[in-house]
């Protein structure tokens, strides 16, 4: 296996720039720029000189950390160096100069950590988050999953799913023994056993899911053409992110705009004006973008004189509060764009919308894969609480250990570990 190295501590120019080696040569390789290394674990002051020539390169601290007792799991060495970037391309090409060296790829540090079993899967999705973190709610959910708090849940469901396991397997091992045939191993105590951990397992699915938390909630702003969608985008947004005009139909593409609110991530999206017919194909095609978006919303802001399609989270806003006259009836809010009329009361409306869709932040909550995956379990074991053969029982109860082993990573899951690791960072 090749020797791995990064800069883990961001991007130079910074005070210190922190180089990892991570592999069976990382000591090595440590001892070739800086000869005598200190002990493991203790800080070290060096000078680090090219190997190929001898040239001074920099002083840097050294640490030691052999594996596994690491966080990739191997040999792990850390050169504090300065921070320059002409400091961090010199010592970066004296290593790529060694044989057995490479450049790490993205997220590699932390894959090897999953592959040699310092962390599970779920602990590094949560580790992902945590690098992605741009809001308080984001944090406290994904260092709950980095330290481990979905894996001790499907821990404990793994538990109890092999005690009920060890029973079905006592029963067909041991049918005719009456000390194990009676009480609560018998097959009507486990078909409720396995009843009750589905039901456990289904109050924890049923909250949102984290990527709602993650990537903000979608907020699709819709209506006829000329409706004041995209005057209204620019106003939440604080800048002018779409084109207004006062020619219907401007709008031809949907525009996504990230905006964190209140310590919540949205993701406010403009669309085409609905049209009953359209003989230019190009708007036909942003109706068509339109329509997706409100399948995928989370809340729709409908701003149409006609009531709004029936979604489950709407707010029917009257957007030209600044118009005289009263607002129309039916209307949940009235905004004025222009003058920023009720735009305050707009995200006190939506702030208390995104409490019933965001998880928690004091509340283990999972990402879809995991969701998915603990569903499957849920109804293998609501399947294995109808069986009346004891085999047929073992086989559904088999079937929700492999949706558990899949969210923690002891199953096969290397089909979605690239896509996975490709959104960390080279150092991590």
């Amino acid at each position: 296996m090749d020797t791995i190295y990064a800069v883990s501590s961001g991007a130079p120019p910074a005070a210190i720039a922190v180089l990892r080696l991570s592999g069976p040569r990382a000591f090595d390789a440590a001892r070739m720029l800086a000869g005598d290394l200190p002990a493991p674990r203790r800080a070290g002051l060096r000078a680090l000189h090219d190997p190929a020539n001898g040239e001074l390169l920099d002083r840097a601290l050294i640490l030691l950390f052999p594996g596994p007792r690491s966080a990739s799991g191997e040999d792990l060495a850390e050169l504090h160096l300065h921070g320059g970037r002409a400091v961090v391309r010199a010592v970066e090409a004296a290593l790529g100069a060694i044989k057995g060296l490479r450049a790490a790829e993205p997220g590699e540090f932390t894959r090897r950590a999953l592959l040699n079993g310092r962390l599970d899967l779920s602990e590094a999705e949560g580790l992902g988050d945590l690098l992605m973190a741009e809001t308080e709610a984001q944090r406290r959910v994904a260092v709950r999953a980095a330290e481990g708090g979905i894996r001790r849940e499907v821990e404990g469901w793994t538990r109890r799913l092999l005690q009920l396991a060890a029973q079905v397997e006592a029963q067909l091992d041991h049918a005719d023994e009456d000390d194990v045939t009676e009480g609560a191993d018998s097959l009507a105590g486990i078909r409720a056993a396995a009843t009750i951990l589905a039901e456990d397992i289904a109050r924890i699915t049923a909250r949102p899911p984290v990527e709602r938390l993650r990537d903000g909630l979608r907020v699709v702003l819709a209506g006829p053409p000329n409706a004041g969608k995209s005057t209204l985008l620019n106003a939440m947004a604080g800048r002018e992110a779409a084109i207004v005009s006062a020619i219907a139909g401007t709008t031809r593409d949907r525009i996504e705009i990230p905006v964190v609110r209140d310590g919540i991530a949205w993701l406010l999206i403009d669309t085409a004006g609905l049209a009953e017919q359209t003989a230019d194909p190009i708007e036909a095609i942003g109706i068509d973008r339109a329509r997706a978006a409100l399948e995928e919303a989370d809340i729709v802001l409908w701003l149409g004189d006609d009531s709004p399609p029936p979604r489950p989270t709407t707010l029917w806003l009257h957007p030209r509060a600044d118009l005289a006259g009263p607002a129309p009836s039916g209307r949940d809010l009235a905004v004025s764009a222009l003058t920023g009329l009720g735009l305050d009361q707009l995200w006190v409306h939506l702030g208390a919308l995104a409490t019933a869709l965001l998880p928690p932040p004091d509340q283990l909550a999972l990402n879809r894969r995991q969701c998915q995956l603990a569903e499957n379990a849920a109804a293998a074991l609501n399947r294995a609480a109808l069986q009346q053969d004891l085999l047929l029982l073992a086989e559904e109860l088999r079937s929700a250990r492999r949706a558990f082993d899949a969210i923690t990573g002891r199953a096969d899951v290397e089909a979605m570990l690239d896509a996975l690791f490709s959104r960390f960072c080279i150092g991590k």
